[in-house]
């Protein structure tokens, strides 16, 4: 890993310079959704196609996280309230201007199924934080695509 990020908590979710929400309602229940994201980890790689290796570390207090294009992750688990709330925060990653990074994954009913919200949380180098706003798009097909594949998966 070539740079180490500012240990913030998973309160910075909602202070962070560059806060990303996508949202989306899907038909498997939360208490399912909430094993698939916390206790799956290797899981990831089937349902969230920009994974290609997702290992829990720490006996599980971490993740170790590998995207398409060699992006690198190690992350720390912040909140895994189940059936509600899946937290973590990047420690370690190779990706340039990065200064600050959490992810939460919300969790609501919505009917017999879930309301599932993404909440990507960054802070960086005026240039990382331009990038992640132009990405808002592409970040947010990848979420749509990547939770219609495991409420798939779910469905089986």
């Amino acid at each position: 890993m070539a740079r180490r990020l500012r240990p913030v908590e998973v309160d910075f979710v909602r202070a962070a310079p560059v806060r990303l929400v996508f949202a989306r309602e899907i038909t498997a229940p939360p208490q399912t959704v909430f094993r698939a994201l916390a206790e799956d980890v290797p899981g990831w790689t089937q349902w969230f196609s920009a994974v290609t290796l997702a290992r829990p570390t720490d006996d599980g207090a971490g993740r170790e996280i590998r995207l398409k294009g060699g992006t690198r992750f190690a992350e720390t688990i912040l909140v895994a309230k189940e059936p509600e709330v899946y937290a973590y925060r990047v420690d370690e990653t190779n990706t340039p201007g990065a200064r600050a990074l959490v992810e939460e994954w919300r969790l609501t009913p919505a009917g017999a199924g879930t309301r599932v919200q993404w909440t990507f949380a960054a802070d960086g180098t005026p240039v990382f934080r331009l990038v992640l706003r132009l990405a808002r798009a592409g970040l947010g097909r990848a979420f749509k695509d990547a939770v219609t594949a495991l409420d798939r998966r779910l469905a089986r």
